[in-house]
C-alpha cells in the first residue's frame, strides 16, 4: 500500500568526516521508502538547501546526515525555526547526546552504569603541564582505557590505550576531531547495540546485536566494511542479560529526550551488567548498520517502519 505521505526528502552527505556512510545510509533509507510507495527525493545538503525548503517545502524532512552536521543539533534547530517535519531527535535532545560525557551523565542519572571516565579539553594539558594531567590519569584510571573525542561518532578518534606509554599518542588523535576528549575506563564484555524506535505508542527496544569483529576492535572500517565485523541477531546473551540491556538503552533514550530511532552501544561485563557507552541520535542505515539488522531480526520491514516515522514525525510537528 502506498503511503499517505505525498514526498519525503532525503537528507544525505554533507560535509562531515562521514559523508560517504551518510550517502549510504540515505540511499537505503530512500529505496526502502521508495519500495514501500512513498515519493522520495534524496538531497545532498548545500548553501541552497534553506532556500529551496523555504519554496519547495517537503511534507517530512529525513536526516541521513552522520557526523556533526546531521547529530550536534545545529540542522535540527534550523529545521524546528522553519516549522519543517523531519524524522529523529529534536535539537535539544541532539546536543545532548552528541556530547559523549554529557549523555554519560544523564545515563547514570537515570540508573544506568557507565563506566570511569574523565572528559578533559586540549588546553589542559597546557595550563595544567602534560606530565601532571598523564600521571593523575594513570593513577586514576589504570589501563586498558578507551580515549575518543567528546563528540563524534563511527569510531573515528577512538582508541584502545593498552598502557601508560600509548596514552600522549591516543590524545592526539582524539583531538584531530575536536579539542575535548573523553577517557573511559574499559570494560571487557560483550559488545551490543540496542535500537529503539516509536512510531507514536511508546519507545521499544530492537533485539540486541552482538558485535564481533574480526580485529577485535570495532573501528570504522569494521563498520563499514563487509565482512569485518561478524553480527549476531539476536546477541548470544542470556534472556535475562538481554532484558537489562533493552530496559537500559530504553532508559537512555528517554533520559535523552530522544524520538522515533535511536541506537544505544552497550558492553555487558561478566556478571551480565550493561555498561552504558554511547547513544546514536541517527543510527547508521547503511547495508551493514546495526539497527536494519535489528529491524529484520524483530520481522519488521524496513520500508513500513521507515515511513512509520516519517508519518510519526509530521504528527509530533502538528501536535
Amino acid at each position: 500500500m502506498a503511503s499517505a505521505l505525498p514526498r519525503v526528502v532525503v537528507l544525505a552527505g554533507g560535509i562531515s568526516h562521514e559523508r560517504d556512510v551518510s550517502l549510504r545510509s540515505g540511499r537505503q533509507v530512500a529505496d526502502a521508502l521508495k519500495g514501500h510507495g512513498v515519493d522520495v527525493e534524496l538531497v545532498d545538503p548545500d548553501s541552497t538547501l534553506i532556500d529551496r525548503l523555504r519554496t519547495d517545502r517537503p511534507d517530512v524532512i529525513w536526516p541521513a546526515l552522520h557526523g556533526a552536521s546531521g547529530e550536534d543539533g545545529a540542522l535540527r534547530g534550523l529545521l524546528e525555526f522553519l516549522g519543517v517535519p523531519f524524522v529523529g531527535a529534536r535539537a535539544d535532545a541532539a546536543r545532548l547526546a552528541w556530547h559523549k560525557p554529557t549523555a554519560k551523565t544523564l545515563a547514570e542519572r537515570a540508573g544506568v552504569a557507565t563506566p570511569r571516565s574523565i572528559t578533559l579539553p586540549r588546553d589542559a594539558f597546557r595550563e595544567l603541564g602534560a606530565d601532571a594531567v598523564f600521571s593523575a590519569i594513570t593513577d586514576e584510571l589504570a589501563p586498558p582505557v578507551v580515549v575518543k573525542p567528546a563528540q563524534g561518532g563511527s569510531a573515528q578518534g577512538v582508541t584502545i590505550v593498552e598502557d601508560a606509554a600509548g596514552l600522549p599518542r591516543a590524545m592526539v588523535d582524539a583531538y584531530t576531531y575536536g579539542d575535548v576528549a573523553l577517557v573511559e575506563q574499559r570494560i571487557t564484555g560483550t559488545e551490543i547495540a540496542v535500537g529503539v524506535i516509536d512510531t507514536g505508542d511508546g519507545a521499544v527496544a530492537l533485539p540486541a546485536v552482538e558485535i564481533q569483529p574480526r580485529s577485535g576492535v570495532y573501528s570504522f572500517e569494521a563498520r563499514y566494511n563487509a565482512g569485518e565485523t561478524r553480527f549476531f541477531t539476536p546477541a548470544r546473551i542470556a534472556d535475562d542479560v538481554a532484558q537489562r540491556a533493552a530496559e537500559a538503552a530504553v532508559a537512555v533514550h528517554e533520559a535523552l529526550g530522544l524520538r522515533h530511532l535511536s541506537r544505544v552501544d552497550l558492553i555487558v561485563d561478566g556478571a551480565g551488567t550493561p555498561w552504558f557507552l554511547e547513544a546514536n541520535v541517527l543510527p547508521g542505515l547503511t547495508e551493514t548498520s546495526l539497527l536494519p539488522q535489528a529491524l529484520e531480526a524483530a520481522g519488521h520491514d524496513l520500508g513500513w517502519v521507515y515511513t512509520a516515522l516519517a508519518e510519526a514525525a509530521v504528527r509530533d510537528t502538528q501536535a
